[in-house]
């Protein structure tokens, strides 16, 4: 083989090559939780518009989402339950909050719609640990005066999958009921005391639909999506307030991202007049080293492009965009943590 023969073969194979590497950058693969995946489909859908490429998320649930990154099987995982510092060394993973938003109860009793039914952290707590098992409890009466309440069981509704959702669901519950707290506690996936369960956001939203008489908790989009009654909760400053993003928003206001190691945060139960009770954020896990940088850059790429683009879709879904100084740490962070396996930066 002449040399003009050995430069045009070399050429055809870095050719195919790049064109492999291309056609695999083209689809992003992540897993986790379904708190987000309303907003994470709309901005999939807009970014492959634009790009031409693709988002395949799998929404399991923040428990299958953390095995998945953790097993190497995607790109990134998505988690509502953050990782503290101590468990992302160990993992040799980093995280980032994408987005904030609103865990919401939801109640199917006849002739009671959304914003009707008022309950307390307490009274929350009690129904799902079987203590309160009728709507018309005189606990239950006692605060909705004027709202004829049936003579019915209640019907709990929880997650049956290991669910970011239940993790800031119990979180606020082990912050208002101490019998909660000493008996049940906060985690991912617990040892329910009543109910039945259902798979994903959409598992939990699909039971409610279809059982009268029934209880349970979605993030805020599945509620609007299904058009559920959401209920009513008083708040750390004593006030009945409902599940909007204006309130979302101010349960997030004094958080403080920067000092959070690993930003680890919860905004759970938080001061404020308006600020709603159950309100959280999702993150999103990748390892610090990257054994293919083509397409942990693809991923931050759909990441910044969505932080960039994405508010408005958000808003709209009644998810709070992340504040434009916390994106600026959270770019920071990036450049700083994810490396390729030489240690170069991977994003700059």
């Amino acid at each position: 083989m002449n040399l003009k023969s050995i430069f045009t073969a070399l050429f055809l194979a870095s050719s195919l090559l790049a064109g492999v590497q291309t056609a695999d950058a083209a689809t992003i693969n992540g897993a986790g939780a379904t708190f987000p995946y309303p907003v994470y489909s709309k901005w999939a859908y807009n970014y492959n518009k634009e790009t031409g490429v693709k988002l395949n998320y799998q929404a399991i649930g923040s428990g299958g989402g953390i095995k998945q990154i953790k097993a190497r099987t995607v790109d990134f995982g998505a988690s509502d339950a953050p990782l503290k510092a101590k468990d992302l060394k160990k993992f040799g993973l980093m995280q980032w909050p994408m987005v904030m938003g609103g865990v919401v109860p939801v109640v199917n009793i006849k002739g009671v719609g959304a914003g009707k039914l008022k309950l307390t952290g307490e009274t929350l707590a009690d129904i799902y640990l079987g203590k309160i098992t009728k709507w018309n409890d005189s606990r239950i009466a006692g605060l909705n005066k004027g709202l004829s309440l049936p003579n019915k069981d209640i019907a709990v509704i929880h997650r049956a999958d290991g669910s970011g959702t239940t993790w800031i669901f119990t979180n606020y519950l082990t912050k208002v009921s101490k019998q909660w707290a000493d008996n049940v506690g906060n985690a991912k996936a617990v040892q329910w005391p009543a109910g039945m369960g259902g798979k994903g956001n959409a598992g939990v939203a699909n039971f409610v639909k279809k059982v009268d008489g029934s209880i349970g908790y979605v993030e805020y989009a599945y509620a609007l999506q299904n058009k559920m009654a959401s209920v009513l909760l008083k708040n750390r400053d004593g006030n009945f307030v409902a599940p909007t993003s204006k309130n979302f928003q101010s349960a997030a206001a004094g958080a403080d991202w920067a000092n959070a190691e690993g930003y680890y945060m919860v905004l759970t139960d938080q001061p404020g007049s308006h600020s709603w009770p159950i309100t959280g954020a999702s993150f999103i896990l990748m390892y610090k080293v990257q054994s293919d940088p083509l397409k942990a850059i693809e991923v931050l790429k759909f990441y910044d492009w969505s932080f960039r683009n994405g508010n408005k879709a958000a808003l709209a879904l009644d998810y709070v965009p992340m504040p434009k100084k916390v994106i600026d740490l959270i770019r920071a962070t990036w450049s700083k943590d994810i490396r390729d396996k030489a240690g170069n930066p991977i994003w700059q």
